[in-house]
């Protein structure tokens, strides 16, 4: 990673003294070069000083290009700030072209790199060696989970537990228990195991967890702890020191303020840009649908929004007209759908052209008008149903807290396939950990969703 960034750094600082020096060859060196050289030094500094190569945010979630942004934007500060000091008015270039190419470069390269990881890790390659330490219910979690992901990079090779025995005697879902929790350190110091991996067990105690975080010193080994109170994630977990005493502080969701009119503004931006773009192929796809079967080319829809708010959502017509009156009735014993969701694999009202459309989500586009109006965000929880929101509880009722999306984790993360509690647990986690750096890999990652068509039917 670091000589993809430092590579990628030199390749655009190159080619824009290249182009922009051909023009002023005679004073290339002295005005140009010292520039390009320092922006160069610059960046790379400021990607060591945010930990930007750390590798505990290589590879995996938005923490990488969230620490990348904000390397290159310290570096916009300096420049600007060192343009004024010098009166020069050559820094120009350096901030509105040569940091914005720099960002475009380095984070395709680094999405490049992630996806060639995520493949070896895919195959078994490039995975760390996890001890895992704590109750069999728990460390069978786990070792579920790391599978299910294998593109964290991890693998359970190990189990202690606190009797050194798993639920089938010497083995725990096919992994070997080694010993007991007391053991855990020797077993990291004899087998080199990279990762110690503690889960919730009685024997588990302040002063155990400190003496094991004490004989693990020296070691190659991390140790990390779940604490498992709650399932909060991303920039609302802080860890604190109040009085000696390590406090996991979670801070408020935030559903007002600066950052959620960013996102209104992006929103509707985003929106018009893309309904300008695909101002072409939505025309096309309207004729498509009339031609195709009798009835008008959209369909509208009662959804139920933000606070509990109903507005009619767009979209294309993938169905027979009068597909919601008693077609669907005689279909309700053939549900497939999750919870109160209705969903047929095969479902006989969907149109020919309807059937293309729903594979490619492209039925979805007339919704970046409930975008450009407020009703929706690009990035959201699913907009449910009238009925599906009155048989909301307390908890799934969290969903409501924000603008429903266009796209979200549940997108990305199968669609329909998904089960229901699964699709709930994913909208309330965006709902809690939401930011902008989420927002923007949840977009990247729903134009490979669309493009495999996975869980759209």
């Amino acid at each position: 990673m670091i000589i993809s960034d430092a590579v990628s750094t030199a390749f655009v600082v190159t080619a824009i003294g290249d182009f922009f020096g051909a023009r002023d060859a005679a004073n290339w060196h002295e005005k140009w070069g010292i520039l390009a050289f320092g922006t160069q030094l610059l960046v790379l500094g400021a990607l060591a000083v945010n930990r930007s190569w750390a590798p505990a945010v290589l590879g995996q979630g938005a923490e990488e290009f969230r620490r990348l942004g904000r390397s290159l934007f310290t570096v916009v500060v300096v420049l600007a700030l060192g343009g004024i000091a010098l009166t020069s008015r050559n820094i120009k270039l350096w901030i509105f072209v040569a940091i914005p190419a720099i960002a475009l470069v380095t984070m395709t390269a680094r999405y490049l790199l992630r996806l060639w990881l995520h493949r070896e890790r895919k195959e078994g390659r490039c995975l760390r060696p996890v001890l895992a330490a704590g109750s069999p219910a728990t460390v069978r979690d786990l070792i579920t989970r790391t599978r299910k992901f294998p593109h964290i990079g991890w693998r359970v090779e190990a189990v202690c537990t606190t009797d050194g025995r798993g639920l089938d005697g010497d083995l725990l879902d096919g992994v070997p228990v080694v010993g007991q929790l007391s053991d855990v350190a020797k077993h990291v110091r004899h087998d080199g195991y990279r990762v110690v991996a503690v889960t919730p067990d009685a024997h588990w105690s302040p002063d155990r967890l400190r003496r094991l975080a004490w004989n693990l010193e020296g070691s190659d080994a991390e140790m990390v702890v779940a604490p498992v109170l709650m399932e909060v994630a991303g920039p609302r977990l802080h860890v604190d020191a109040v009085l000696g005493i390590p406090l996991l502080r979670v801070s408020m969701p935030t559903f007002t303020g600066g950052r959620r009119a960013i996102k209104g503004v992006v929103d509707r931006l985003g929106a018009a840009t893309l309904l300008v773009l695909f101002a072409p192929l939505m025309v096309l796809v309207a004729l498509l649908v009339m031609l195709d079967s009798r009835g008008g080319a959209f369909y509208r829809q009662r959804r139920v929004g933000k606070d509990g708010r109903e507005f009619t959502i767009l979209k294309y017509r993938t169905m027979v007209t009068g597909a919601d009156g008693a077609a669907r009735a005689a279909l309700a014993d053939r549900n497939e759908g999750a919870g109160p969701l209705f969903k047929l694999r095969r479902d006989p009202r969907v149109t020919r052209v309807g059937t293309v459309l729903r594979r490619y989500s492209i039925d979805e586009l007339p919704q970046l008008f409930n975008v450009l109006t407020g009703s929706m965000s690009l990035v959201g929880p699913r907009p449910p149903l009238p009925e599906e929101s009155a048989a909301y509880g307390p908890d799934i009722r969290r969903r409501l807290l924000v603008k429903p999306g266009l796209t979200g984790l549940w997108q990305i993360s199968g669609r329909s396939d998904l089960p229901w509690e699964e699709a709930v647990r994913l909208d309330l986690r965006y709902v809690e950990d939401w930011s902008l750096a989420l927002d923007t890999v949840i977009l990247w990652k729903t134009l490979r969703a669309v493009l495999y068509g996975q869980g759209a039917y």
